[in-house]
């Protein structure tokens, strides 16, 4: 099994005087049982609704969780000023989009004594999405 995330596109458009940018459409990695393709535009809205109220997307600002701008590639629990779990913390876990997808299936089940108070997303393909979302906050150099 061949891991790759291949950008697939990135446009820029202008909308109310601020710089955004079209998100890009991911192809997951291939993982046991499949993972469909995850659409960063669609995660991006899931996000949003599911996972903003706790988590910030910007750089250093941590809140109820912690702030996973550039969390994709990285390990767990390294974001600086966050009080992560012991149990986090022991779990040698790097984000990549497999335990990515297995974290946000069931946060307790993959990471047992996480204090992660989420009850999971059982849909493969808004994890996906979720996951292709994650994969564009990053420094774009």
């Amino acid at each position: 099994m061949v891991n790759r995330i291949a950008l697939v596109s990135f446009v820029a458009v202008f909308v109310a005087g601020f710089a955004t940018a079209a998100l890009p459409v991911f192809p997951a990695p291939a993982l046991a049982g499949g993972m469909p393709d995850g659409n960063a535009v669609k995660g991006k809205s899931i996000f949003s609704a599911q996972c903003a109220a706790c988590h910030s997307v910007v750089a250093g600002q941590n809140g109820i969780g912690p702030s996973l701008y550039g969390v994709f590639g990285k390990p767990a629990a390294s974001v600086a000023g966050f009080p992560f779990s012991p149990a986090l913390k022991s779990a040698h876990i790097v984000w990549t989009a497999a335990a990515l997808d297995k974290f946000l299936t069931n946060p307790q089940a993959a990471v047992p004594g996480t204090k992660m108070p989420y009850m999971g997303m059982p849909n493969a393909q808004k994890r996906a999405n979720v996951i292709a979302y994650l994969a564009t906050l990053k420094d774009q150099n």
